[in-house]
């Protein structure tokens, strides 16, 4: 098992990066919208939808609104950002009232409306952070590393108290703090790097608290509806990785809600580069 993931990982990280960071307008547009297009067909089958037919026209029906939206210009809208804040919070309640409020959201088609404002508004975000200068966009994906490997290590070394036992046993409330203090670093360097300012400063490092605890929420919405579906991995596609959302699960929520905050409060303060 080993050996797959170190193999995979060998040839997908430098796909990743290249399409991420040298690709530009339609051309990236259309490497993220297959990245995201992959943890949709996922998507459909933790929805529940087992026939292969159904799964392949739902994936193409969300295609043709990634493309309309494209040319309409709509890929780079705030409301998409919007609507995914709003959805966060919805996904928020249900996985901290897991199992009891479950029947709110279990049934197929109120899963696939889920899938909608946790992929969609995700492929605009990496379309606005693209746009307005590769360092944000870069930034974002540091901090989800960052606050995976943060909560690993001090999970592992203090983890004692439960963060959602019933959703994620093996994550702990020391492990969310060890991501928060290796993700607040991390703040600290970008800023000092794209000469912020103090105030710039201060904004970027709250942005990154919320954004980190975020991207915690996108893990533990996929593991609430791999626990329900009793699947391990969200799918083989990734040989020794599982799936793609198995791979993005935290960008899901990271990239949208950061893309907002970036428009919000950010983007005034900092030269595109």
């Amino acid at each position: 098992m080993l050996r797959q993931r170190i193999i995979t990982a060998a040839w997908l990280a430098p796909l990743v990066l290249a399409g991420l960071f040298g690709l530009q307008g339609g051309a990236f547009a259309l490497f993220t919208a297959v990245m995201v297009l992959l943890g949709a067909w996922e998507w459909t089958n933790l929805s529940g939808v087992m026939r292969q037919a159904s799964r392949i026209q739902l994936v193409a029906a969300l295609g043709v609104i990634m493309l309309l939206m494209w040319l309409s210009g709509a890929a780079f809208a705030v409301w998409p950002l919007w609507c995914a804040a709003l959805g966060w919070l919805l996904n928020l309640f249900w996985v901290t009232q897991y199992p009891e409020k479950g029947a709110q959201w279990q049934a197929t088609s109120r899963r696939l409306a889920m899938g909608l404002w946790v992929l969609l508004p995700c492929w605009v975000g990496f379309n606005i952070l693209r746009e307005s200068g590769a360092v944000w966009l870069l930034f974002v994906l540091l901090l989800v590393w960052s606050a995976d490997i943060g909560a690993y290590f001090a999970g592992r070394r203090f983890g004692k108290r439960k963060l959602a036992p019933r959703v994620s046993p093996g994550k702990s409330w020391e492990g969310v703090i060890g991501g928060l203090v290796a993700t607040t670093l991390l703040a600290v360097i970008f800023a000092f790097w794209q000469s912020l300012g103090f105030t710039g400063g201060i904004t970027l490092v709250v942005m990154t608290a919320v954004v980190t605890l975020t991207s915690v929420l996108g893990d533990l919405l996929e593991s609430m509806l791999k626990r329900y579906r009793d699947i391990k991995d969200s799918s083989q596609l990734l040989p020794g990785h599982g799936g793609v959302l198995d791979r993005i699960d935290s960008l899901t929520a990271a990239i949208p809600l950061f893309a907002l905050l970036y428009l919000l409060v950010l983007q005034a303060q900092v030269a595109p580069l």
